[in-house]
């Protein structure tokens, strides 16, 4: 079992980047929305950015770019955001109750959810290799913190909501990047919020399903330690060799 368990983290992390949907503009069935494409090469080249348009040329209202940047922003987290998912992972994994649980994902959201519309807006700026570097970081602090702690430990709540700032200057890079007219711009990031949050919510509902059966049967079983033994420290380990591995590479190319 823990073979298995560590297997699946490095698979995951041997098959994927951790954001290799920043060359969002490929061609081909799963590149985004060409119209988003044409209005980004348009902003690369320094033209004056136009209407973001639909699949008919029309130019969309709010409603149809909250329901692109939805897409968008889930895609950004699956199967896009490794360090992302690794990072909620992470959280998951020590939080023995739904409420522990809770409390953790809506620090989270509140931090990244903050900088997210602060950076996008242009009203903070930071270097984002530096970012990048730092976000890695919070991936091997908190998987190595959960090798030591059986609960949650109160310096968490606090430090989950630092590390969301962080996170949340990650998401704003590459919303940034995608590059809306005015106009179009709230209606974009609260679309690709929502798609982010969608995102984080499904990776937790897959580890609820794949961790709730292991979880009862060892209680069953009277051996509830097992679960902490044989799931949450192998699978922090691996998480932390990850964040580690990624913390060095990422400050090697700053």
């Amino acid at each position: 079992m823990r073979f298995l368990v560590a297997l699946v983290f490095v698979v995951l992390a041997l098959v994927a980047n951790a954001h290799p949907e920043d060359e969002f503009c490929v061609p081909g069935e799963d590149g985004l929305d060409p119209a988003l494409c044409e209005a980004l090469n348009a902003m690369q080249s320094g033209e004056p950015m136009r209407p973001l348009l639909d699949e008919q040329g029309n130019e969309r209202g709010t409603l149809s770019t909250v329901g692109l940047y939805i897409k968008i922003g889930v895609g950004h987290i699956l199967p896009g955001g490794l360090d992302h998912i690794l990072f909620v992972l992470a959280l998951f994994l020590t939080s023995t109750s739904w409420r522990a649980l809770i409390l953790q994902v809506t620090m989270f959201t509140l931090a990244h959810s903050l900088t997210l519309g602060m950076a996008a807006a242009g009203w903070i700026t930071l270097n984002a290799a530096w970012v990048e570097a730092l976000i890695a970081a919070t991936i091997a602090f908190v998987a190595i913190e959960n090798l030591f702690v059986k609960q949650l430990p109160r310096w968490r709540l606090p430090v989950v909501f630092l590390f969301g700032l962080l996170h949340g200057l990650g998401f704003a890079g590459f919303f940034s990047e995608l590059g809306l007219p005015d106009n179009q711009f709230l209606a974009g990031l609260v679309g690709f919020n929502i798609g982010v949050e969608i995102g984080q919510i499904s990776v937790l509902l897959v580890a609820v399903a794949v961790t709730l059966p292991l979880r009862r049967r060892f209680e069953a079983a009277g051996q509830p330690g097992r679960y902490r033994s044989t799931v949450v420290m192998p699978a922090s380990f691996v998480i932390a060799a990850i964040g580690a591995f990624w913390t060095v590479e990422r400050l090697l190319a700053v």
